[in-house]
């Protein structure tokens, strides 16, 4: 209502002064409607004007979201501003750098590319000092823009840009990181692999190995042959329990373990009582165990010892015969279960021609099709068999059981595989 004819005015309010602030929203108005707001992109603008202001009529990111401006004077500002919401930073090239790097026009920029690594950064410069402005882009910003052709059309598209080329540069530089780390890795794993020693002995070997994990060249499975200077063969074949980082470490461990102990001429009970050791020492927590079978095969190669430590027999396959699993009754535990156990070393003979199939329980524990039946043992012999009838040996042998595993299994085996083959003919 308006007030009576010759009644008093109110006086007018005058609204209180705003106080300055350090951050400015920059936006624009359809009609005179503004726009709803939405989740701002923050650019760090580091120049020396008085004002402390960008001079830009409008900055408007492209999917209508506001702009959100955050002015320093100087680097100590800068560095204070650059908090995780500060996606670009536009940097005024005639900053004066406060250390007074004269010899260095850039000086200014690589302090805010060391200080900033993971902004985008945009510089800002006169037209007639583009060779500068160019050479900006070299060291590290994204891109440059002239003061005089400036506006808000331009520092919105620029800063779109440079935001996403320094994603892609980040992005691009973490692929090649982790081609170089994987590189590197497989290198390492490669290293760690056995080489097996048997210089001077008439057996022949074969080996096939597949970790559990993906893109992985190690898992928790081992094994290693050796040739002692008496001329026997030794050979083991183990599995940690598990088939991680950790375990593969440890695998590694106990191999290299194996063969110092066999050089130094340890074996059967001995030498798993020692390795159990290692193994309590060595295993990131005490519920780690290890299961181990050892041969070794004497220097006229007729007949072996055999010691297991809660892991599957050996298969053998004499001349003239199928394939068989070795009987073994009295087995001693896995390494790691019981703090003083005894492992019984059990003779063998092995006979004139043989073949030795020493393996890892992630051969016979794949599935056999779509149920909860797994190829076990027996079926392992039976594939094997098959095999052998078919005139497979030695690598070939090897390649097609584990293919087969994989494939009865319906994909890959999600256990570590390790088999090793040692064969003997007579002559």
């Amino acid at each position: 209502m308006s007030a009576p004819s010759g009644g008093a005015k109110e006086p007018e309010t005058m609204p209180a002064p705003v106080p300055r602030q350090r951050d400015t929203l920059v936006t624009t108005q359809v009609g005179q409607a503004a726009l709803p707001a939405a989740p701002s992109l923050t650019l760090l603008v580091i120049e020396d004007d008085p004002a402390g202001d960008l001079t830009v009529p409008e900055i408007l990111h492209a999917d209508g979201h506001r702009i959100r401006l955050r002015t320093a004077r100087n680097l100590t500002e800068a560095a204070r501003l650059l908090t995780p919401d500060v996606q670009c930073v536009l940097l005024d090239l005639s900053l004066p750098h406060p250390g007074g790097a004269a010899d260095d026009p850039l000086a200014t920029l690589r302090e805010v590319l060391r200080i900033a690594p993971r902004h985008a950064v945009l510089v800002l410069t006169a037209e007639a000092d583009a060779e500068r402005a160019a050479e900006a882009v070299r060291v590290g910003a994204q891109d440059f823009l002239f003061r005089d052709e400036l506006d808000g059309r331009l520092l919105s598209r620029a800063i779109r840009y440079a935001v996403e080329r320094k994603r892609a540069d980040v992005a691009q530089y973490k692929l090649a990181e982790s081609k170089l780390r994987a590189q590197e890795n497989a290198r390492l794993e490669r290293g760690l692999l056995p080489n097996p020693l048997l210089d001077g002995s008439d057996l022949r070997f074969a080996a096939r190995y597949r970790p559990g994990r993906s893109r992985a060249l190690l898992g928790g499975d081992f094994y290693d042959t050796v040739r002692t200077p008496d001329g026997t063969v030794h050979a083991m074949i183990g599995d940690v329990c598990g088939h991680g980082p950790d375990e593969a470490a440890l695998g590694v461990e106990l191999r290299i373990a194996w063969r110092a102990l066999t050089l130094a001429g340890l074996c059967g009970d001995d030498l798993l009582a020692t390795l159990q050791q290692v193994l309590e020492v060595e295993r990131p927590c005490d519920e780690i165990f290890a299961t181990l079978c050892t041969v070794d095969i004497s220097p006229d190669g007729r007949h072996a010892g055999l010691c297991l430590a809660g892991h599957p027999a050996p298969l053998i396959v004499r001349a003239g015969g199928s394939a068989r699993l070795l009987p073994y009754e009295s087995s001693g535990p896995a390494l790691g279960l019981l703090p003083k156990a005894r492992w019984p070393r059990r003779q063998v003979e092995l006979g004139g021609s043989w073949s030795l199939m020493l393996y890892t329980d992630g051969l016979i524990e794949g599935r056999v099709g779509e149920g909860r039946e797994r190829l076990g043992q027996d079926g392992m012999v039976e594939m094997i068999n098959r095999h052998l009838d078919a005139g497979l040996s030695g690598e070939g042998l090897l390649e097609a059981s584990v293919t087969e595993a994989r494939r009865l299994n319906g994909g890959e085996l999600t256990d570590d595989v390790a088999v090793v083959l040692l064969s003997r003919a007579e002559g």
